[in-house]
């Protein structure tokens, strides 16, 4: 099936790819356009980026919204992960914000979200949700990954970073990964 990934971040790109390609899906790289983020949960993020993305391209069209949120933050960075520093993709300084509001924090409890929403040209739509249990390390450590992986150690591999992981470590257990394996068994039904 010709689908669309609707999403401007390259590495987010390329794992979405590399997931879905081998299970047969053809990912067509289509322009599409820019899309507000107004929801207020990551689903609701997810569902806009979609439907904006199946009405430009006319194909069936994935989005996912994710991002990290730290118990002792109450949740932040949350939505607002990719532009926690107020400068939208700056990693390096999302990393360096959430080290500030986290110093001296016993309390290191964090997941990683994910939400992802695939919307088809005849309205109908599958939705599917991960989430990756861990903790906030005290330092970046890695150099894989994107985003908050430098700091984020899973539940399953507390004693390395996610951006310490290979790419097939990460997605077997990443929120990607799994929302990803939820929203295939959906679309293999579907």
């Amino acid at each position: 099936m010709d689908m669309v990934i609707a999403t401007h971040n390259a590495k987010k790109r390329a794992e979405l790819t590399r997931i879905l390609q081998p299970l047969g899906h053809n990912i067509l790289d289509i322009a599409l356009p820019d899309v507000d983020e107004t929801g207020s949960t990551f689903m609701q993020n997810a569902r806009l980026k979609a439907v904006a993305g199946c009405r430009t391209s006319g194909l069936p069209c994935i989005a996912d919204d994710s991002g990290l949120c730290v118990d002792a933050l109450n949740g932040e960075p949350g939505i607002f992960s990719a532009r926690y520093s107020g400068e939208h993709g700056n990693d390096a300084a999302n990393n360096t914000k959430l080290l500030e509001n986290m110093q001296d924090r016993a309390e290191r409890t964090a997941r990683f979200v994910c939400a992802i929403c695939c919307v088809f040209p005849d309205g109908r739509e599958i939705v599917a949700e991960g989430t990756c249990e861990g903790s906030i390390a005290c330092e970046p450590a890695g150099e894989g990954g994107f985003g908050y992986d430098p700091l984020f150690l899973p539940a399953e591999m507390p004693n390395k970073t996610m951006a310490q992981l290979t790419v097939q470590q990460k997605d077997a257990i990443s929120h990607r990964g799994r929302a990803l394996e939820e929203f295939v068994r959906k679309l293999e039904e579907f």
